[in-house]
């Protein structure tokens, strides 16, 4: 059985970018839990543990709804919370840039993957990369700090502009992953990267794939 996700890897801009707005979030709020930059990705779909059988159907799947998109490029940029403003409960970092092909590139996969059986996610597709989940409740004083960097590093702030996120993710592949819970974080693997806007490796000689692995 595999633990399995099929999502957009980041590039080197994107996470040195992700690491010095990491750490500052840390410097202002120690007490919170911080995701480390090398782990983050876009997830576009999360499917849980398959067998080899649906491991390979997946895989087909995200194969389909890679050609159907050429390359694009997002841009990582802005910090944001859900939940209440007053209690908010995830830290994020925002996506932007091409995001209508992303949608479309996501929508492809979700119809790709619903053909083999896979069931469709309720909720709305939300882009973006969660930095922290946040167990408790931030008291007034920390609150406060969250609230100025989020405004620091909004679009049109100026009150931090060398500090504010803001960096380049070419979208090239689609990567099928796999994730092993370990302590004290999570390993990613990639099983198989896809190369966006080629076409299927039955058509030819699988040159659309890219073997890679990263942890």
């Amino acid at each position: 059985m595999t633990r399995t996700f099929v999502a957009i890897e980041l590039g080197d801009e994107a996470r040195t970018e992700l690491a010095r707005a990491l750490a500052r979030l840390a410097r202002a709020l120690p007490g919170v839990r911080w995701v480390d930059a090398a782990s983050i990705h876009l997830t576009l779909a999360f499917l849980g543990e398959l067998e080899d059988e649906r491991l390979a159907a997946a895989g087909v799947a995200a194969e389909e709804a890679a050609q159907s998109v050429r390359p694009f490029g997002l841009r990582i940029a802005g910090l944001g919370t859900f939940g209440a403003p007053a209690a908010p409960r995830v830290v994020w970092a925002g996506v932007g840039g091409d995001v209508p092909r992303l949608l479309r590139l996501r929508a492809a996969l979700a119809d790709a993957l619903a053909a083999r059986g896979f069931p469709r996610e309720a909720r709305p597709f939300a882009p973006h990369l969660t930095l922290a989940r946040l167990r408790d409740r931030l008291d007034a004083a920390e609150l406060g700090r969250l609230v100025s960097m989020i405004e620091g590093h909004g679009a049109g702030s100026r009150s931090q502009p060398v500090d504010r996120l803001d960096a380049r993710l070419p979208v090239e592949y689609l990567s099928v992953m796999e994730s092993e819970l370990a302590r004290p974080a999570a390993r990613y693997t990639c099983l198989r990267a896809i190369s966006l806007g080629a076409r299927p490796a039955s058509e030819g000689d699988g040159e659309g794939d890219v073997n890679v692995a990263s942890g």
